[in-house]
């Protein structure tokens, strides 16, 4: 048997939220019907979470979740170690596919490694956190540069040089908008050996509650690990994984977001 609420009308308060996040807009009898609660009661408790910004009317006289439950979810995710959080699913993803693999931001106009999870795999690939990354050359930094809006993209790409660093590498800024949105398309990106010759890498992004690109991850090996043959299922391993760190900042793929 469940234990009854010590503080019944905080409970019927946030069992009114969770029904109007789960069924939308609802009517004062819509909530009472489906919660049970006395007309009285209910009238009060909706009263006080619209006077806290928990609840809004909308032009129907339907109540909505409001602008409260945003700043509180904002002052979560930004005290959130992002780190921390996607630690143990690259960890994960580290043992599934037996390789390097990091978490990686961008940061005005460069990328950075942020966590490093090394593979005890007897072949391995040198880097380090903190370490800074092209833009243009490796599988994370154009993963992060794709999903930039276009002005910040431009600014970017008008900013890059384009030394040649191995026969792969991208050298002109048409050759490299191709790449980006290909990248977006398909939703991953691949670094060709564009950076190191020996260096192969897939990497995908990571989203937040507002859908906006927080980090990417990627997995690494030697072009001897990852191949025409594996490519493709590693990159699906690093969307799987990608998405799982994103919910948890609170993003919902289309699918979900059309349930809701």
């Amino acid at each position: 048997m469940l234990e009854s609420s010590k503080v019944p009308a905080l409970t019927r308060a946030i069992d009114i939220l969770n029904t109007i996040a789960r069924l939308g807009p609802c009517s004062a009898a819509t909530i009472i019907e489906e919660l049970g609660i006395p007309k009285s009661t209910a009238y009060l408790l909706l009263g006080e979470l619209r006077k806290q910004r928990f609840l809004s009317l909308d032009n129907q006289d339907n109540y909505c979740l409001w602008t409260k439950l945003v700043e509180l979810a904002g002052h979560a995710v930004s005290r959130m170690d992002l780190r921390e959080l996607a630690r143990p699913r690259l960890t994960r993803l580290m043992d599934e596919c037996g390789m390097l693999c990091h978490l990686g931001i961008i940061d005005h106009d460069n990328a950075y490694y942020i966590l490093k999870i090394e593979s005890p795999a007897t072949i391995s690939v040198r880097s380090h956190e903190g370490k800074s990354l092209s833009l243009s050359r490796s599988g994370i930094g154009k993963c992060l540069l794709a999903w930039q809006p276009t002005q910040t993209q431009e600014a970017i790409i008008a900013g890059l040089s384009w030394e040649r660093a191995t026969p792969t590498t991208i050298t002109d800024p048409g050759q490299l908008r191709s790449e980006l949105a290909r990248i977006r398309a398909r939703g991953w990106s691949f670094d060709n050996g564009e950076d190191y010759p020996d260096v192969r890498c897939v990497a995908a992004p990571v989203f937040n509650a507002s859908n906006e690109l927080t980090a990417a991850i990627s997995v690494v090996g030697t072009r001897l690990q990852i191949n025409e043959d594996n490519r493709d299922y590693l990159a699906g391993k690093a969307i799987a994984c990608a998405k799982d760190i994103s919910r948890l900042l609170g993003w919902k793929s289309p699918f979900e977001q059309h349930a809701s």
